[in-house]
């Protein structure tokens, strides 16, 4: 991976430029990289810094999209799964999940067995079992016992969404993809009705450029709507804002994935196992005017949450205090008027006009068929964006090393002649090596992207990490040249932005 490009660095003119840095705009970029296009991604902030880094980071089919109805979206979603854990293993990881079935709760046991039945048929294995009460309390102790008559037990897949995210970026970058994150789209250029490219705002240098491209793709999210020069044609987007508690292991020892349907609104909850704390959520909420940029969770979404989270697990005792951070991110839905946010379909949409090709909405899990669909509509206009078929998989499973951050990083740690490099950093998944290749070799420009999305020790550690912070100050002074005086401000900065986005700090949470 090479630096961080200066616009004065980059070409005259791309085939495509793609506005986003999340994940549908990286299965894109990646996609297109593959077919042979010149490639420009650009993000106004950091790449994965949107929703693609607070999802639930669930690979998942979707079994309540078979009880909507959404066959197609299910089926789709199913085969995505699939492929992702042969093309990601190590990245995205089979996450067990276990339904308790309690008396009167419905759908029952007999409608749970239809349904699994034919999720496994969608995905061609059988990944579901019946389990009694007494085998659903040893799996997991902690469950309710009143009224257990058994659990169902079915398999889907995790990943760490940001890293997912970054994969596909980097991928692309080694292989002649250009990208560039803070920089932003002042306007879109057209000329004879036709958009011919962008004018770019780099935020960390402050220069200025404008790019002529054959196609642009806004995959901006829920900030698609209201460039400058946008042609327009856009769907009416509905924001929703899903949140999550992230809580010790130690205070929440779940073993495997556990799902239930919250006692106030029989929406569907779950809390997992996630890079060595438990990861619970989520609510479903419009997100209204709200700075999308800026999600918070709100005291009521913590109450739901510890509502549904101790009728589950009543014996646990738990309240706010015992959750290390939060985190909430905003799913960009297209809106078709129905009153429960949560039975708004994730299926994407897309609009265009010559030159410009918009697309928003989508599932994590189902990037890349996105991605396809956008290019293959784009390929209309410009051949060269043709995709290619499907890549075959990976013959073999990467160690988690290797899946995050590329053989690269493997064979340099392995030779790495910096101290502790290859230590432990204290009470997490992580390696200070890991940190200093991302800091060296990922686009870092501030202190959040090394700590919420390079790494995700701001969401893992209490205090979003400050325990560890001279250790991440000495890689940042050898690896970035940060002074004494920037890394104050940086401390400072992602300290501030820690506090607002993801402390606990409700009414009950001391």
């Amino acid at each position: 991976m090479s630096p961080r490009p200066a616009l004065a660095d980059l070409p005259a003119r791309f085939d495509l430029v793609v506005i986003g840095g999340g994940i549908t705009g990286a299965g894109i970029l990646h996609e297109a990289v593959r077919a042979g296009a010149s490639v420009l991604l650009v993000e106004q902030n950091d790449f994965a810094s949107g929703t693609s880094s607070a999802s639930s980071k669930l690979v998942h089919g979707g079994l309540r999209y078979l009880k909507d109805g959404q066959w197609r979206l299910t089926m789709e979603s199913v085969r995505e799964r699939n492929r992702l854990l042969r093309s990601r293993g190590g990245l995205v990881e089979l996450q067990p999940f276990l339904m308790p079935i309690y008396q009167g709760m419905k759908p029952g046991r007999a409608v749970m067995r239809i349904g699994l039945a034919i999720y496994d048929l969608m995905g061609g294995q059988w990944r579901s079992r019946s389990l009694s009460a007494a085998q659903a309390l040893q799996l997991e102790p902690q469950l309710r016992r009143e009224g257990l008559m058994g659990a169902v037990a079915y398999e889907d897949a995790r990943t760490d969404d940001a890293r997912l995210v970054l994969r596909l970026i980097f991928e692309a970058q080694e292989a002649g993809g250009r990208t560039l994150n803070y920089v932003r789209v002042s306007e879109v250029l057209k000329a004879d009705g036709r958009v011919r490219g962008v004018a770019l705002h780099d935020l960390i240098g402050g220069e200025r450029r404008e790019i002529e491209a054959g196609m642009v793709i806004n995959a901006a999210g829920v900030w698609s709507t209201g460039l400058p020069g946008d042609p327009g044609g856009a769907p009416t987007l509905r924001p929703l804002r899903g949140s999550h508690l992230i809580f010790p292991l130690a205070k929440l020892p779940v073993k495997r994935a556990v799902s239930w349907l919250h006692v106030r609104d029989r929406r569907p909850i779950f809390v997992y196992p996630w890079e060595g704390v438990a990861l619970f959520g989520t609510t479903d909420l419009d997100h209204g005017d709200g700075d999308p940029a800026r999600p918070e969770m709100t005291a009521d979404e913590a109450q739901y949450l510890m509502e549904g989270l101790n009728h589950q697990f009543p014996d646990l005792g738990l309240t706010l205090a015992d959750a290390t951070s939060s985190y909430c991110g905003v799913r960009p839905i297209v809106a078709s008027g129905k009153d429960d946010p949560s039975a708004e379909s994730r299926e994407s949409a897309s609009w265009s006009s010559p030159g410009w090709i918009g697309i928003t909405g989508g599932k994590l899990t189902t990037f890349r068929v996105t991605a396809v669909q956008v290019l293959t509509l784009a390929a209309k206009q410009l051949p060269v964006l043709t995709p290619l078929a499907e890549a075959p998989p990976a013959p073999t499973i990467p160690g988690r090393l290797q899946a995050r951050h590329g053989p690269e990083c493997v064979a340099w740690l392995a030779r790495s002649a910096w101290a502790g490099d290859r230590e432990d950093v204290p009470g997490t998944p992580y390696v200070w090596g890991e940190l200093r290749w991302a800091a060296r070799h990922e686009a870092v420009m501030h202190l959040d992207d090394l700590l919420l999305r390079r790494t995700r020790i701001g969401l893992l550690l209490p205090q979003g990490g400050v325990t560890v912070l001279e250790g991440v100050a000495a890689i940042c002074r050898e690896e970035l040249g940060w002074d004494e005086v920037r890394w104050a401000q940086e401390r400072s900065r992602y300290l501030d932005l820690w506090r607002r986005r993801h402390a606990i700090d409700f009414p009950g949470s001391v």
